[in-house]
């Protein structure tokens, strides 16, 4: 950590995330979100949204519209509304007015072609490629085709402590009188950026490190403009397994895509924070832990690499974690099939099922499937590939007499269940295995699952009969029919 840590102040730090709306919010993108909120909430400062759609072309509402629903499904609530910046061109115009009329920017009529050619020139002279100021003294004023460039310092170094890199430095001859405004009147990325930093006051900018060389020319700028620029902390990028650049062939997708695959916002802002920090040898944190202990140290300096199965344990571990009733808001949405209600259950039976449930799947996803059939009454329970046909004459003898021990129980309890199935097997004969498969096939449709003494307390006295009397009633209408059963899902 360089000094850059010394200018923390509680109440007085200023973060920003500031996307451009030309696709949806990935996770690199989504950890410098992260990042950024974390170090305002640690020290009670503000964090601010600006949408970067001066790219009129590019720029799409659609990507705008997921970007803020990306950043409010991860929780990561910002102060104020967001601010767009094609909606602040007239700032950037009297910016540009104030460099004018102070001498630190001047007007350019140089075609692309001819600042090309310049660059050319110095290439072959063996000097930097960079455009060589002939407008600079010609004291121009506006004109078709014309830009507006910064009157950049000829000599001398740039130096800032880097929150994560340290002490960095560049020679002010190895840039050149940057474009501040285009000739279609609209401003560059340095300049927009400057200018609404400043004016927002700005104090810490979180962001990666291929930003790094946009540094040197954006504190020129807040030179140029007499303000103290902010402090500066360059993460590196996230690579895949390979270490190459991360991207979908390494399983990697946008937020909302996470979102629809059953993630929890908490998980994926766990494994984020983890993708370029480090807390000791730690690897789950509750959000609120997170917001205390991050300080802007400890950033790493090395890319980190994305692992999906290492996410996948993050999330499995968050889900485990969690009361069931503190899962039931995100898990309801994954409950519903085609934009229709699905399988129509009370709170009660839906909390009792994550209980049974949550210590064994990854997703929300991977929960609602399995505790599906359990919340799908009888008539309605679709029945998996061969299970119907695994219910033989012996099995379905089982079934009918345990039916009838199940149907006489005092109590409908976990512990009443395993003592009244336990008492059939020993009295039969039998290994649990027997008796255990034909009632997850007839109460579950499928041929394995959950503990099978908690689905039939969780689904209760009623449904657990019903399911049983239906099972039986198929499985002998097909050994009368002599025909194969595939996927059936008739109502029976």
């Amino acid at each position: 950590m360089s000094d850059a840590k010394t200018l923390f102040t509680h109440g007085n730090v200023v973060t920003r995330f500031a996307p451009s709306p030309t696709g949806h919010l990935h996770l690199g993108g989504a950890r410098t979100a992260v990042f950024c909120w974390l170090l305002a909430r640690r020290y009670g400062g503000r964090f601010v949204l600006r949408i970067e759609d001066t790219d009129l072309e590019r720029s799409r509402q659609e990507y705008t519209d997921s970007i803020l629903a990306s950043m409010r499904r991860l929780k990561l609530d910002w102060d104020g509304e967001p601010i767009f910046q094609k909606d602040r061109f007239a700032v950037y115009d009297a910016a540009v007015e104030r460099l004018l009329a102070s001498g630190h920017a001047y007007w350019c009529a140089c075609s692309p072609e001819t600042v090309e050619a310049a660059r050319a020139k110095a290439r072959s002279e063996g000097k930097k490629p960079r455009y060589d100021g002939r407008c600079r003294k010609l004291g121009l004023g506006p004109g078709p085709g014309r830009t507006v460039r910064l009157a950049a310092p000829a000599e001398g170094r740039i130096k800032f402590d880097d929150m994560v890199k340290g002490r960095l430095a560049f020679d002010a001859s190895e840039l050149d009188d940057m474009v501040l405004r285009r000739a279609d009147g609209s401003p560059t990325y340095n300049f927009s950026v400057v200018v609404d930093d400043a004016a927002m006051n700005i104090t810490h900018v979180l962001r990666g490190d291929d930003h790094v060389n946009n540094t040197p020319r954006q504190i020129l700028l807040y030179r140029a403009f007499g303000a103290e620029p902010p402090v500066f902390g360059h993460v590196p990028m996230i690579l895949g397994p390979d270490r190459q650049k991360l991207s979908k062939r390494h399983g990697a997708k946008s937020v909302m895509e996470y979102d629809e695959d059953g993630f929890l916002p908490d998980a994926l802002v766990n494994y984020l924070v983890r993708l370029g920090w480090s807390c000791g040898d730690r690897e789950i944190f509750e959000r609120d832990e997170l917001v205390r202990l991050f300080d802007g140290d400890n950033l790493n300096r090395s890319p980190a690499a994305f692992d999906p199965q290492k996410l996948l344990w993050v999330n499995a571990e968050h889900l485990r974690r969690k009361p069931p009733a503190a899962l039931l808001p995100d898990l309801r949405p994954f409950l519903k099939t085609g934009g229709e209600s699905g399988p129509q259950a009370d709170e009660e039976l839906v909390l009792a099922c994550i209980g049974m449930l949550q210590g064994r799947v990854r997703t929300l996803k991977d929960l609602a499937g399995q505790m599906r059939p359990v919340l799908t009454p009888a008539a309605e329970l679709p029945y998996a590939e061969g299970v119907l046909e695994s219910l033989g004459p012996d099995e379905c003898t089982r079934l009918a007499e345990l039916r009838a021990r199940l149907a006489a129980l005092p109590a409908f309890d976990r512990n009443s269940l395993h003592a009244a199935v336990q008492a059939y097997v020993e009295e039969k004969g039998l290994k649990f295995k027997a008796v255990g498969q034909p009632l997850r096939a007839a109460l579950l449709g499928a041929l394995n699952g959950p503990d099978i003494m908690q689905v039939m307390q969780a689904a209760g006295r009623e449904d657990t009969l019903a399911k049983l009397d239906r099972a039986l009633k198929l499985a002998a209408g097909l050994r009368r029919a002599c025909l194969p059963a595939r996927n059936f899902t008739g109502s029976g």
